[in-house]
């Protein structure tokens, strides 16, 4: 029997013993940097396919850097100056779909591959999306302070709306922007959309009413919900025009990224009644800090970015991940390449016999 390496893992779901089949002074064990916790699924798949678990944290990302072949971050990212300092980096798998804290182009110069999960959290997104928006339509978040408080006025001074046939403003038809709109008609909302991209056929094709213009659309909805990538283009699409745009009644809801919103924008605008309230999922800076504008609205409901973090999404993202990494080390291309231009390279350097 081969000697075995091992080490505890304890990412609150449960503690998990990890052992490699590598021996002890024999060939050399590939090492994944985990810069977040991912859920032991992915670690286990690491695991069995002989990928030593390097646990860590985003402060210890460079420091920790130099040896490993592998990456797994979740909205940490992973920066240039990390790169930098890991020669053998093959692979940075993010968990999730977002991937704008990864230095992509530092990475394709490097010939390191970045991948991501954009399958994997669709319908918890979707799902958190649509909760954000009873929450609000239905004062979920006041009514339970309320009531914890002993404000039986609440019930009289609550100004609460139906949703089914309201209106329903997807910015961005992505797969999470796609399977946001069915739950949103499913029910029995009219479903409106704008898509930078121009995708009226697509939008059309899914039973959604495609809107001339993200203008058009934000002054017609009853909730303005987004789905798109950060992007310098995308940076603070919903600023001080557009919120001005907005109906008074209206919801904003963000499940995407935090700087399509400007946040003090949203702020000034909540404060002067120009907007019913907005549910946010994630925000410009994570974690929100402590002095943020936003906390002090009580017509803003706030969730930590856990739209994609249900037990079943997070298997799936983890595996994943993982999975990418396993593929990427033993030479075959992986199925979600955000920057396939450096495949070529890092297809000949396995070949070469350096994975």
């Amino acid at each position: 029997m081969l000697p075995a390496i091992a080490h505890h893992c304890d990412f609150g779901w449960h503690t998990i013993k990890m052992q490699s089949v590598f021996p002890l002074g024999g060939f050399h064990m590939p090492s994944c940097l985990i810069v977040q916790p991912i859920h032991p699924a992915g670690l286990a798949l690491l695991e069995q396919s002989g990928i030593e678990a390097v646990l860590s944290d985003p402060g210890a990302m460079v420091a920790q850097a130099p040896g490993v072949a592998a990456v797994i971050t979740r909205n940490a990212g992973f920066t240039a100056e990390a790169m930098r300092a890991a020669p053998d980096l093959a692979v940075v798998s993010v968990h999730g779909t977002g991937y704008d804290r990864v230095a992509v182009e530092t990475a394709t110069g490097l010939g390191i591959l970045v991948v991501n999960t954009p399958e994997a959290n669709v319908l918890s997104v979707a799902e958190h999306t649509l909760a954000l928006t009873f929450a609000l339509a239905k004062g979920v978040v006041s009514g339970d302070r309320a009531t914890r408080a002993g404000d039986d006025g609440f019930k009289y001074r609550a100004r609460m709306i139906e949703l089914a046939g309201a209106t329903f403003g997807i910015v961005g038809f992505g797969l999470i922007g796609r399977e946001t709109a069915r739950l949103a008609a499913a029910i029995g909302m009219r479903v409106v959309g704008w898509s930078p991209s121009g995708r009226s056929a697509d939008l059309q094709a899914a039973g959604v009413e495609p809107m001339a213009s993200l203008e058009a659309l934000v002054a017609e909805s009853d909730v303005v919900s987004l789905h798109l990538r950060l992007s310098p283009s995308s940076r603070h699409l919903i600023d001080r025009r557009m919120l001005a745009r907005m109906k008074p009644g209206a919801f904003l809801v963000n499940t995407a990224r935090g700087a399509l919103v400007d946040e003090d924008a949203l702020c000034d605008a909540l404060a002067a009644g120009d907007l019913a309230g907005a549910g946010l999922d994630v925000f410009a800076d994570e974690p929100l800090p402590t002095n943020s504008r936003l906390r002090e609205h009580e017509n803003i409901v706030l969730t930590p970015h856990v739209a994609g973090s249900t037990e079943q999404a997070l298997q799936r993202m983890a595996r994943l991940a993982a999975s990418q990494v396993v593929d990427v080390l033993a030479g075959r291309r992986p199925p979600h390449i955000v920057n396939p231009a450096a495949w070529p390279g890092r297809a000949a350097a396995f070949t070469a016999g350096k994975p």
